[in-house]
């Protein structure tokens, strides 16, 4: 495990940790805005190979604010807790915001479907301005 403070600050960066997990590294940075609030970046990292054999970083980044920590982590909680149960937890899901349907169409392809629904997110990102 590593563990980094002020390493970049000059970019917005404050605090970092990389957790090796495999063939995978994750890292959690926490990052300033230009307002001075804080965010997490969480960085899945993985060592590939192209054609030639020569190696390259997949990397896949999620952004995490401030004001969606409690439903995240409520939601990879809930998750835990059925993988390592198998049961459904107590808690009442949260609304879906995302949704993606396998369809197969007229000529027997199938295609996916995604329904995504944003209630208030022009007035929610107004506001934030």
């Amino acid at each position: 495990m590593e563990d980094t403070e002020n390493k970049g600050k000059e970019r917005g960066e404050i605090f970092s940790r990389a957790i090796r997990a495999g063939k995978r590294t994750y890292f959690f940075d926490v990052k300033t805005t230009a307002d001075d609030e804080a965010y997490l970046t969480i960085t899945e990292s993985k060592r590939r190979f192209n054609e030639q054999g020569k190696f390259f970083y997949e990397k896949h980044k999620l952004f995490l604010y401030k004001e969606d920590f409690e439903k995240f982590l409520n939601g990879l909680n809930d998750s835990i807790e059925f993988i390592t149960t198998g049961k459904a937890p107590e808690r009442p899901a949260q609304e879906n915001v995302y949704v993606s349907q396998a369809e197969t169409d007229e000529k027997g392809l199938t295609t996916e479907r995604h329904s995504i629904e944003f209630e208030d997110l022009t007035s929610e990102s107004e506001n934030s301005l």
